[in-house]
């Protein structure tokens, strides 16, 4: 069964949704971007059809991946949902709640798969990991990214969308029960947008998780800490790097590193999408799990800018 993928969007991401998808068996590719130049330039590279007009794909493709500016994701979404398109829009699904729930309902009416990129989920370290967590007491988040100037990709939004969302989707992910309480503090720094932020989860099982998040770091720092009875693991997204300390039965502590096999996760990602089309399987990160790291991340920027 040959998929027909249209890449909508070309740019910063969607060069590499583009590459990927160009090297998946049966998956036939067609690039789009309102910047003719760059759809021409992706589509010789990866021989596939241009095109400038999202619209004019909705005939000739199967599915899509919504690599675009969020502002646009719902429009774009919409359309290709009510033209019985699956989606794979990235994150975050939407601006707001209200959209996200709309593409759910279409998608659910027009019996459309609705995936949604969270593409850590599909990091070999946090596929690993999550067979090592039982039942989490305490985690922490930091992630820290260099800034890219002002106009550069993300600072149209708050950081808390552009990268918090990340560790909130596989914090939620990680604890199966509601956040009861949420504290949070942040600063617009270089932008009219919020660059820094630290969130404070409180879950009703009574599981705390702290997540911090910066675009003004010097260097980039993506690292994880589960904390449960007995041991705690320290998840390098990075290096894709497992340390597991543990209380031994004399009652010292000991560590583990578990090197998964590396893999590239946007490749595992799309790959995934390509299979829910052909099985008609709920993806790991639907539009639920995509609505619900929304919801959370909306909620700590509102708790911040009350305070501004």
């Amino acid at each position: 069964m040959t998929v027909r993928i249209g890449v909508i969007g070309v740019g910063y991401l969607g060069q590499h949704h583009a590459r990927i998808y160009s090297k998946i068996e049966n998956v036939e590719l067609t690039a789009v971007d309102i910047v003719e130049e760059t759809a021409d330039k992706f589509a010789a590279k990866y021989g596939c059809k241009a095109y400038y007009d999202y619209k004019h794909i909705l005939k000739e493709v199967d599915a899509v991946s919504i690599v675009t500016p969020t502002a646009t994701h719902y429009q774009i979404a919409l359309d290709c949902l009510k033209a019985g398109k699956d989606i794979l829009v990235e994150k975050p699904i939407t601006e707001n709640i209200k959209e996200a729930d709309k593409l759910i309902q279409e998608s659910e009416k027009r019996g459309c798969i609705l995936q949604v990129g969270h593409l850590e989920r599909y990091n070999p370290a946090v596929l690993a990991a999550s067979e090592m967590i039982e039942n989490p007491l305490f985690i922490e988040s930091e992630r820290f990214s260099p800034f890219l100037g002002r106009g550069g990709r993300g600072t149209d939004i708050d950081v808390t969308l552009d990268l918090m969302i990340h560790d909130i989707d596989i914090i939620l992910s990680l604890i199966p029960f509601p956040v009861k309480e949420i504290r949070a503090v942040g600063a617009k720094v270089l932008t009219d947008k919020i660059d820094v932020a630290k969130a404070w989860l409180s879950f009703e099982n009574g599981c705390i998780a702290l997540a911090t998040v910066s675009r003004l770091s010097p260097v980039k720092q993506r690292r994880l800490k589960v904390f449960q009875k007995d041991s705690y693991l320290s998840i390098d997204y990075m290096n894709s790097e497992i340390k597991r300390h543990f209380r031994t039965e004399e009652g010292s502590i000991s560590t583990d590193i578990i090197k998964p096999e590396n893999k590239e996760p946007l490749k595992e990602e799309l790959k995934d999408f390509i299979n829910c089309i052909k099985t008609r399987k709920r993806p790991k990160v639907s539009g639920a799990e995509g609505r619900n790291a929304l919801k959370v991340v909306l909620e700590i920027s509102d708790v911040i800018k009350r305070q501004q």
